[in-house]
């Protein structure tokens, strides 16, 4: 197995194991080949794997009976055994500098020399895609292996787990999930629009949004993990779900509800099963012809330099399923049944013939590791929308303090930052309006005790909230205390009390024996709002002493 970049390596590591398993007379040996500007991460891989490694100059000397890589740029000694070149990708979609000169060259072809030998060849998805490398190069004729795509069955075998990966990736049932995915290179979405992620963030409400991203491997293999985390460090304070180039993607990419992407493989991946896709970018290197290129004909644009959720609304509300249904017969042949027919092309040129276990067909992606924290510090709006003397009804959005900007006051939209007790920006802290505890369930009477010492500790903060056993409580200012408990819906979190609490306040209604309704997107909530009365167990224990000193009066009285 050849081991070059990253992602050619997952590729074959995703494929491999499906094919060769419980064959004794099979040894696999990955080789690492230094050579590509993208190795970094390779050997790491193959490390935390615990595969059998060799440096590729040793090739010559090993005389393997077949050489399988998702690689196409790679030498091979001479030799009599065959290579099988698996795409890395979707297709031959794209021209990619030619690491051997200045020019460019068709990704997934591999050097005349393995075809002149007759040594290569070619897996593909689709019958177009022989006819598409018989015009590139005429020796390719005959050299082609019609398998399917592994990874699209894969993605429509895990269609049934969508809601254990949003769950696991910490999607509420409310949420809907926007997955950005870039490709490398300038003319890329990471290319042009880095801040892209920053800026949904900035202008989803956190309520009713989550942000993921996908990179290509070669984005984190050419600049660095350290680098592309400083890059987004600001985003995934805000809520930014960074996903592991080598495990994840395919995860993310079925538990979301909208793709925004480029002419990368994710971004066709996400069409083919059916998500709403908008293209923020799309490189001169996309070969026109391909599926590809009927991807940037069918999908809408994101226009970046206009507000963004209305966009997001209507891509979402506008979607038909069948939306890239000529993309997917472009693209993809006999799905279901890659495995069993690489499974066949593999043992054919090893001249083995196959275990009698029957073949495996595509089994779903395990659960993905989990998603980003929520942020500590949100930029809180609340606007009322039906006001009556004893209940009132307010939107509610929200959005993470450090990238969001703050929007007029008018006599009925109010806006406060929310901070939790933990927030590390000492900025944000001490401009909070409203102190939250989020991580502990108190007791009433510990509760009272936990918002004295918040508002103690914060001195610029209106108001502190904390969970209880039964709902939330809320101090204010002056000392008192507002209880908070659900009419509907679960136990709400202390922003959402909070929330509901500034709001009335700031229309100088009397918080007690009130209704508010929060509607956040379609979750809509019923909040009770009543000052809380300490009973005789909360307060101190009165003294058993009755002369006039012990209650406090002079002894002439």
């Amino acid at each position: 197995m050849a081991a070059r970049t990253v992602t050619s390596l997952v590729r074959v590591l995703d494929v491999v194991p499906e094919i060769l398993h419980d064959d004794a007379r099979i040894a696999v040996v990955f080789g690492y080949d230094p050579t590509s500007a993208f190795n970094d991460g390779v050997l790491d891989l193959l490390r935390s794997l615990g595969c059998r490694t060799m440096p590729w100059s040793q090739l010559a000397e090993c005389a393997p009976d077949l050489v399988i890589s998702a690689s196409e740029n790679l030498t091979v000694p001479p030799g009599d055994y065959p290579v099988l070149v698996l795409p890395h990708g979707i297709g031959f979609q794209k021209q990619v500098p030619d690491s051997a000169g200045p020019g460019t060259r068709l990704s997934g072809l591999v050097p005349d020399a393995l075809l002149e030998a007759r040594r290569a060849w070619l897996a593909v998805s689709h019958p177009s895609q022989e006819a598409q490398l018989s015009s590139f190069r005429p020796n390719t004729a005959g050299r082609t292996v019609l398998v399917g795509d592994p990874c699209y069955d894969r993605l429509l075998a895990s269609g049934r787990w969508r809601e254990r990966y949003r769950s696991a990736l910490g999607i509420l049932p409310c949420q809907r999930l926007v997955l950005v995915t870039s490709t490398w290179g300038t003319e890329s979405l990471a290319g042009r629009n880095p801040e892209l992620p920053a800026e949904l963030l900035a202008q989803l409400p956190a309520d009713e949004y989550r942000v993921a991203l996908v990179l290509h491997p070669n984005v984190w293999s050419g600049h660095g993990a350290w680098q592309v985390g400083v890059l987004q460090r600001t985003a995934v304070e805000a809520g930014l779900t960074t996903v592991d180039p080598t495990d994840g993607w395919q995860q993310a990419l079925v538990a979301a509800d909208l793709v925004i992407g480029d002419h990368g493989s994710v971004t066709m991946y996400g069409a083919a099963i059916g998500r709403p896709v908008l293209l923020a970018a799309f490189g001169s290197e996309a070969v026109p012809g391909t599926a590809g290129w009927t991807l940037r004909t069918a999908a809408p644009w994101l226009d970046t330099t206009r507000p963004l959720s209305g966009q997001i609304e209507a891509a979402l509300t506008d979607h038909r399923p069948d939306r890239y249904e000529r993309v997917v017969s472009e693209a993809f042949a006999a799905p279901g049944r890659a495995l069993p027919r690489l499974r066949e092309t593999v043992y054919n040129l090893l001249g083995l013939a196959p275990p009698k276990r029957p073949a495996r067909t595509a089994h779903a992606f395990p659960l993905p590791a989990p998603g980003a924290a929520p942020p500590r510090s949100l930029l809180v709006r609340t606007t009322v929308v039906r006001r009556r003397a004893d209940a009132i009804e307010v939107d509610l959005h929200r959005f993470p303090a450090a990238l969001a900007a703050g929007a007029a006051e008018t006599a009925d939209s109010f806006q406060h930052l929310s901070c939790d007790v933990d927030e590390p920006d000492t900025r944000l802290a001490e401009s909070a309006t409203a102190v939250l505890v989020r991580s502990s369930v108190f007791a009433t009477t510990e509760g009272r005790r936990r918002l004295a010492e918040l508002l103690t500790d914060f001195p610029g903060a209106r108001l502190a909230a904390v969970a209880t056993e039964h709902g939330c409580l809320v101090g204010l200012r002056d000392g008192r205390a507002v209880e908070v408990s659900a009419g509907t819906g679960p136990c709400p979190d202390p922003g959402a009390a909070a929330a509901a609490t500034y709001t009335v306040m700031r229309l100088e209604l009397p918080p007690d024996d009130l209704t508010v309704t929060l509607r956040r997107g379609t979750f809509r909530q019923e909040l009770l709002l009543r000052m809380h009365r300490p009973a005789a167990v909360d307060q101190a224990p009165a003294s058993r002493d009755r002369t006039p000193a012990a209650r406090g009066l002079p002894p002439s009285s």
